[in-house]
């Protein structure tokens, strides 16, 4: 059985926009989750407890999301795939991060979750061509 791609969707467009009721929508309310940014790993095992403690810490209050650079969307055999890269502006710096999420579901909602993220890369490496 394929992933409703859908879900992994409107998750990282959820999380994006930080709106937080709608990341807890799609996320079961016993997901598993684990998470590897630059040198520290995360994990959560509740809906709220994942928004609240991982989520909510990696885009911040006064992080900016201010364009969502792609979204794409994909199954590796049953479990689904999104890949979302996105700019920010933090600490009046601006930033490329990236993140992959494979995730398995239980109906509508994610279940499972596993999260690998770039960190956030300073636009001032961006190499010109």
């Amino acid at each position: 059985m394929t992933q409703d791609l859908s879900a992994g969707e409107r998750f990282a467009r959820s999380f994006l926009a930080k709106d937080w009721s709608k990341v807890a929508e799609v996320l079961d309310p016993e997901i598993d989750f684990r998470g590897l940014t630059p040198g520290q790993p995360w994990q959560a095992s509740s809906a709220q407890g994942l928004i609240d403690d991982v989520l909510s810490q990696w885009l911040g209050p006064d992080d900016d999301v201010h364009e969502i650079v792609d979204v794409s969307t994909d199954n590796v055999l049953s479990r689904g795939r999104v890949a979302y890269r996105f700019r920010i502006k933090s600490g009046g710096d601006d930033y490329v991060c990236e993140q992959t999420a494979y995730f398995d579901q239980d109906g509508d909602r994610i279940k499972k979750l596993r999260i690998l993220c770039t960190g956030f890369i300073p636009m001032s490496e961006a190499s010109v061509s």
